[in-house]
Formats: structure tokens, C-alpha cells, sequence
């Protein structure tokens, strides 16, 4: 039996926890890296697609990102975006998503095709989560601490297990947690 697609929180975090100062600032991330870029070409090379909410999104856009988006990090790259509001894509490689997590994950996952890369930020990160559709989190914790921010996953009341697949520790100082979720019994 073939195993659905894969939805996957590939992220850095502060050390205290955070994807972003409260504005949405990353400059925190610009920093000297290793050879390898901590296996990213290789987790680019597993995906075809990409989930964005649109505050990371609009935020990916004022970075100057935007050459990057223009070619949705390559031209066999979908993504989506997810905005509470019907909006048109101004990129061709986008499309706008409004409707319910759970319907569009598991049409998407029927889908043939690649892991798919769940970009953040924290809100959608939370509403993927709590409908049950995170598989696993690579979260590359970045040796400084901001003090405020931008949660990894928007605050809720929730429980959720994780099972630790592995780690790796780089000679900067950043660590790599990769885990699965655990589904709910």
C-alpha cells in the first residue's frame, strides 16, 4: 500500500523558541553556513510542494524574496497559499487557498507526487496541527535567543506527542530535531 504524501514543518527556530521577531523580522538568520546548508538542497530535492500562510508569504514578497517566488522555488514547485480572504495570485507558480485544512490535505495528499513542504508560519502551522495534518517537524534550532517573536505553532490549548527520528548537531551550534507526530489514539 503506497503511503500518502507527507506534510512537513521544515523550519529554523531561536533557541527560545521563535520563527520571527514580532514583526516578522528574520535577520537574525543571516549567518555564515556550513557547505551542506544543513541538508536543505536534499530536503528541496524531496518536495513539490509548498504550503504558505499569507502572512509569511507577504512577508517572503518585502524580503526581496521575490525572484525566488517568482519561480516557486523552481518551476516544478506548487504552492499554495492560505488567506481568509479570496485573493488572486499576482505569481504564476501560486494559488490562493480559502478553505477547510482537513479537505484540502487530503486532497492534496491524494494527489501522486513529492513530500510537501509546509513553509509556516505559526498560524497555519497550529491549524494543520490541530486538524491532524503534520506529519513531521525538522526544526532547526539556531543558537540565539531573541527574548519575543513569532511562536513556531500559534499558542492553543493542545497536546500533541512527538517520537524523535533523529538529530544532528553542526559545528555552529545549530541543532537539527527531526520528529513525527504521533496521531491522537
Amino acid at each position: 500500500m503506497k503511503h500518502p504524501r507527507k506534510i512537513i514543518v521544515h523550519i529554523a527556530t531561536s533557541a527560545d523558541g521563535y520563527i520571527a521577531r514580532p514583526n516578522g523580522d528574520v535577520a537574525w538568520l543571516n549567518r555564515p553556513r556550513p557547505k551542506d546548508n544543513y541538508g536543505y538542497a536534499a530536503f528541496f530535492k524531496s518536495i513539490d510542494t509548498i504550503l504558505w500562510g499569507y502572512k509569511t508569504y507577504a512577508q517572503g514578497l518585502e524580503m526581496g524574496m521575490e525572484k525566488s517566488m517568482k519561480s516557486g522555488f523552481g518551476t516544478q514547485t506548487k504552492n499554495y497559499v492560505f488567506s481568509r480572504h479570496s485573493r488572486e495570485a499576482p505569481l504564476p507558480t501560486y494559488e490562493f487557498v480559502n478553505q477547510p485544512i482537513k479537505s484540502f490535505a487530503q486532497h492534496l495528499r491524494a494527489q501522486p507526487g513529492k513530500k510537501i513542504w509546509m513553509m509556516g508560519g505559526g498560524e497555519i502551522i497550529a491549524s494543520f496541527l490541530d486538524a491532524g495534518e503534520i506529519d513531521e517537524f525538522r526544526i532547526h534550532v539556531i543558537p540565539i535567543l531573541i527574548g519575543e517573536g513569532i511562536p513556531l505553532i500559534q499558542p492553543r490549548h493542545r497536546f500533541i506527542r512527538l517520537k524523535l527520528l533523529s538529530s544532528k548537531s553542526f559545528l555552529d551550534g545549530v541543532v537539527r530535531l527531526h520528529y513525527r507526530t504521533i496521531p491522537h489514539p
